[in-house]
């Protein structure tokens, strides 16, 4: 009973590093959630919340469908989802403002060492798998740099974005949060986030939860018969994400949000020393490739971890 109940302790812990992913544009949960050792058992619990389940609720059936959905698997963890969002939203907010290239750092550290998590998961390379990954970063690669547009904040709109975005939360590679930036609503959700508002956020995890029910039916579908040709498309979709969160930028266009503050529109990757003699301050460059070192080194850690948890 005491094994079980840590067991759930880490669950919930692991739901707070996909929170903490979940909240930064360009790292994905789902990638996480696979490093982790959730991301199957996830894709197999939200599969199971069909509308048969509610037949069950209304006859009765408690414990039946709560045993069907793994229930207190998915309550640890997304419990750990939200404490994590509504905890460091403010933080991660603040370093991304004042410590960008260093924050950066670590997240592209991240995306790297994921490539290699996700790719080992494909147990065949062939020509077809390559092509696979190649389509995969070019798709994520267009999706990096394409223009943001705007997207009213209107209900229906933030109804759309929620479901939109949990797709690409569940997939390994794909950011929502990149989604959203992408949607013109990332500073709005953000916002309401920091702020609590009740409403806006009932509204989204709405479609939050529209969407991840019908999409994570769909994933769990393709790894159960397409997985070696689902894990090369991840791994590619994980390459074309660097594109994103790499630490040093030079932005070429700017426009005006909805608070008549200037943000970046368009950002091109350059390297630390161009960066330097463009903005005239400091790249950290050295201090930003220890991040990077440091996010490989605890990745692999976790994962080793989780690994010899769950032999035990």
């Amino acid at each position: 009973m005491n094994h079980r109940f840590l067991d759930y302790v880490l669950i919930y812990f692991k739901g707070m590093a996909m929170g903490a992913a979940d909240v930064v544009p360009g790292v994905s949960g789902g990638t996480i959630a696979l490093i982790v050792g959730v991301y199957e058992r996830l894709l197999k619990a939200l599969g199971a919340c069909t509308p048969e389940k509610l037949l069950w609720l209304l006859r009765g059936e408690l414990r039946s469908t709560w045993r069907a959905i793994d229930g207190t698997f998915l309550i640890c963890l997304i419990a750990g989802v939200l404490t994590s969002i509504a905890a460091f939203a403010n933080l991660l907010g603040y370093l991304l403002e004042e410590h960008g290239e260093l924050t950066w750092s670590f997240f592209f550290g991240l995306i790297l060492v994921s490539v290699y998590i996700v790719g080992r998961e494909v147990h065949r390379w062939n020509i077809w798998t390559l092509l696979l990954v190649a389509l995969g970063t070019a798709f994520a690669y267009m999706i990096t740099v394409a223009a943001p547009i705007q997207w009213s904040s209107a209900p229906l709109f933030i109804f759309l974005a929620g479901a939109i975005a949990i797709c690409a939360m569940i997939l390994p590679g794909i950011s929502g949060s990149f989604v959203l930036v992408l949607l013109g609503l990332y500073a709005t959700i953000l916002g309401a986030v920091r702020s609590f508002d009740l409403a806006m956020l009932l509204i989204f995890a709405a479609g939050c939860g529209v969407g991840m029910l019908s999409f994570a039916r769909l994933v769990s579908w393709l790894l159960d018969h397409a997985r070696n040709a689902t894990m090369a498309v991840a791994t590619g979709l994980l390459i074309g994400s660097l594109n994103k969160v790499w630490p040093w930028k030079q932005t070429v266009s700017w426009r005006e949000n909805s608070k008549g503050e200037l943000e970046p529109l368009l950002q091109d990757n350059v390297l630390p020393a161009t960066y330097e003699s463009l903005t005239g301050e400091p790249s950290w460059w050295l201090a930003g490739l220890g991040l990077m070192i440091a996010a490989i080194v605890l990745v692999i850690a976790l994962e080793r971890i989780g690994r010899r948890v769950s032999h035990k």
